[in-house]
């Protein structure tokens, strides 16, 4: 009998990747003849809508059709350089009690995850309470338009989802320093994400005779000026409720201190912001330099130099804080912002419904010694177009990740464990059972 090891071994090995310059239509395609082939009776008993550009959405009928639930995942994944990697990162590889490969973790894993749990229910005969949808992206890594698209279709048929599940946290060992457990941690809320460039202008010239103050010298200097004034850190309401949940985790005085989190919140988020990179994102706007260009040739001087910044908006921060924020480091060093594209943090969603405790009773009933936690997610997914038609978003991947795991998704050596894919597909088994 095939496993869901095996299969998401044969997903991996489909090369889809989402860039520029590295996408192929053909090994897309091969992932959906695959797919279809591995789950044979979710593609014959659901019914199957393909948008341009390939992503998917599945409709499996219920007993009736308002308070539907959505489960998503994406198909396509970054690239991944072979020299960087200890083993093929397309091969899916199972060793060790492992699934090694590019997407095990992010996300064909948990993709697998839900048509494991779907592709078993329609096996028994289940028949869901209320409908359920699987939309399955095949451009979440360029920030693509499936997932607006879907929406759109689903908007346009009065489709008003009672719950949403993605990607997004994960359970974890030691959520902080000084807690204790696993907890799996379900997002309420992603931050925004912005993409900003910046440009110098010079006058060009010969390198031999450069005068000072040239476009790379400015850009350098504002870089190293976003660089040297973060953000400062602050408690939003999703990290408050997610500390003080975590109080019943803790340790010692960290426990009190966690319980009443709102009496102090300043010193706290300070506390936080230098803990690691990883809780330093949960508490302000980050900004990355992920592009730099200058001059097209090595002895000729920048007529135009830049930058782009890869910006991470704290829920409460938008666009135009960001702008004036930029606008005020910028200033004196003849620098300007070019072009600002990207989108504000989407709206919280409720933890005070039957939704939330939906997934909070599918985690007690497969997983009982796991605490499950409200936070903010600091990636962006596909689900933050559902927050159009839907209060109950939530970005979990009910994974057991280590640091190691978690430090692995879009970098090397990337692997998911056999067994929490398994307890994975049991998570999703118990949240479309309860669904009543």
């Amino acid at each position: 009998m095939t496993t869901a090891a095996e299969r998401l071994s044969r997903l991996i090995q489909c090369r889809t990747v989402s860039a520029p310059d590295e996408r192929d239509e053909t090994e897309f395609e091969r992932f959906r003849a695959t797919f279809a082939e591995l789950y044979p009776r979710l593609h014959a008993d659901l019914e199957l809508t393909r948008f341009p550009g390939g992503s998917l959405l599945f409709r499996w009928p219920g007993a009736a059709s308002d308070r539907p639930l959505v489960l998503m995942a994406h198909y396509d994944v970054v690239p991944a350089p072979p020299e960087q990697w200890e083993s093929d990162p397309f091969g899916g590889e199972i060793r060790d009690g492992r699934v090694h490969g590019r997407g095990a973790l992010d996300d064909k894993g948990p993709l697998v995850t839900v048509a494991e749990a779907v592709e078993s229910l329609l096996a028994e005969g289940f028949v869901p309470a209320h409908d359920v949808y699987l939309s399955f992206g095949a451009d979440e890594e360029v920030f693509g338009t499936g997932a607006a698209e879907i929406v759109d279709h689903l908007e346009a048929g009065g489709v008003r989802p009672w719950l949403v599940s993605d990607e997004g946290g994960a359970i974890v060992e030691g959520a902080l320093p000084g807690v204790a457990g696993r907890t799996a941690m379900i997002a309420i809320v992603e931050k925004g994400t912005v993409d900003v460039e910046l440009l110098a202008r010079g006058g060009g010239g010969h390198a031999s005779t450069p005068a000072k103050g040239g476009a790379t010298a400015r850009l350098a200097r504002a870089i190293t000026r976003i660089e040297r004034h973060p953000s400062p850190p602050r408690l939003t309401e999703p990290v408050t409720l997610m500390l003080k949940t975590l109080a019943s985790r803790a340790r010692g005085p960290l426990a009190a201190v966690l319980a009443n989190v709102d009496r102090a919140p300043r010193p706290v988020a300070e506390l936080l912001a230098r803990f690691g990179p990883e809780t330093a994102a949960m508490v302000r706007t980050t900004i990355a330099v992920t592009q730099l260009s200058g001059s097209p040739a090595r002895n000729v001087l920048a007529t135009e130099a830049r930058a782009t910044l890869n910006v991470r908006l704290l829920v409460g921060d938008t666009k135009a804080t960001l702008i004036d924020r930029l606008t005020r480091l910028l200033r004196g060093l003849d620098v300007e912002i070019a072009r600002v594209q990207g989108e504000n943090p989407p709206p919280v969603s409720r933890t005070d419904n039957d939704a939330w405790q939906a997934m909070v009773a599918a985690l007690a009933t497969t997983m009982p010694e796991v605490l499950a936690v409200p936070y903010a997610q600091t990636g962006g997914t596909d689900s933050r177009h559902f927050t159009r038609i839907s209060d109950s978003v939530y970005r979990f991947a009910p994974l057991l990740m280590s640091r190691e795991q978690r430090d692995a998704i879009h970098a090397p050596n990337e692997y998911v464990e056999v067994e929490a894919l398994e307890r994975g597909a049991v998570f999703f088994r118990a949240l479309l059972t309860a669904h009543r």
